[in-house]
């Protein structure tokens, strides 16, 4: 087994506020390997940024890792300094997407004297060898090579995001985290930028940690997924397993909430309430007060990821009733969705 590339082990961050202390990621563990694509899927606010923030050390001031390792390469890296963070990963080993990435781009600077800013900052190159990288860059994501001295308010909103990500791609990271990389797109577009994503995998092998709500992107575009809760991880494993064999009542809830082509009638899922606000200590299923099976055991403690009775050996959910629970949501809620897996989503042949 060779190493994995990112291991997020008992991950739990904290923020200070005036009403105290919150917690925005409890004991969150996943692992993303060379060349995986890897979903971190659920509702606003449930901690998948505050996650990916937390790796990249760009945490609020307020927050905190107050428990668990991060490691990079086998190297934890969740305690190192800025100066660590610029020299031996930034932009080098991992890059960043953020929300609303148009907006990071700076209007009064050319894409190029952007990259040759990163550049001269991570490397060795000469600003000419920069200008060429950047070039590449933009053949891989489908942008016109003589476009790299323009400015971004010359581009399309489309074409900023694919700027953006090859930015991103520039010195070739070995991980990009792209958070909700295609919102306030349209669906054409949403479909050619995951097309370039995956022309970039096949081409430079990067591996992707894909944050989105819209767990259906996940399904169609990653190879693994995790499934947050109000800070916690509620279900863990490949899409095919999750797809086809969701166990925790949120994660089956949650993707029974996405329309199905296949489906085009089918009644959507809807979650009554919201999730708790978390304080400093969280014992008990952050899901409880939203879930109709739930019993009193799930308001006394957390349930910890257990392996699911599938042939996925990764496949993990936190409930106690994880079994119970599917079994009656199946019977009480008819449903004509096929078991023939994730393939069945998409037409090959398109």
């Amino acid at each position: 087994m060779t190493e994995p590339l990112l291991e997020v082990d008992d991950l739990t961050v904290q923020y200070e506020t005036e009403s105290g202390m919150i917690t925005a990621v409890s004991d969150a563990s996943f692992v993303i390997n060379e060349g995986e694509f890897f979903g971190l899927a659920g509702e606003s606010g449930c901690g998948k940024s505050t996650t990916a923030k937390s790796i990249i050390g760009g945490l609020d001031s307020n927050g905190q890792i107050t428990s668990g390792k991060i490691r990079y390469r086998g190297t934890e890296i969740q305690d190192y300094t800025e100066k660590q963070l610029n020299e031996e990963l930034r932009w080098k080993e991992i890059a960043w997407i953020p929300q609303s990435a148009m907006n990071s781009l700076d209007p009064l600077q050319t894409i190029s004297e952007q990259a040759v800013e990163i550049g001269t900052v991570h490397t060795d190159l000469s600003k000419a060898e920069l200008r060429e990288k950047l070039k590449e860059m933009f053949s891989i994501v489908g942008l016109q090579e003589s476009r790299i001295n323009d400015y971004p308010h010359q581009f399309s909103g489309g074409m900023q995001q694919r700027a953006v990500i090859a930015l991103a791609l520039f010195l070739e990271p070995s991980l990009i985290i792209a958070d909700e990389p295609t919102t306030a797109l349209d669906v054409i577009m949403q479909d050619q930028i995951f097309k370039h994503l995956d022309e970039i995998k096949a081409k430079l092998d990067t591996s992707l940690l894909l944050i989105t709500h819209d767990i259906s992107v996940i399904f169609e575009s990653c190879e693994t997924v995790a499934i947050m809760h109000a800070s916690q991880v509620a279900e863990y494993g490949t899409v095919n397993a999750v797809y086809d064999n969701p166990r925790h009542p949120y994660a089956f809830m949650f993707k029974a909430a996405f329309p199905d082509v296949r489906e085009p009638d089918r009644e959507l899922e809807v979650i009554e309430g919201y999730p708790p606000q978390l304080g400093e200590e969280i014992g008990f299923c952050s899901f409880v007060d939203r879930c109709p099976w739930a019993t009193e055991e799930c308001r006394e403690s957390a349930p910890e990821l257990e392996a699911v009775a599938d042939d996925d050996p990764i496949h993990v959910a936190s409930c106690f009733r994880k079994e119970e629970a599917y079994e009656l949501y199946q019977s009480e809620r008819p449903t004509t969705e096929s078991q023939d897996g994730i393939a069945a989503m998409t037409n090959e042949d398109d």
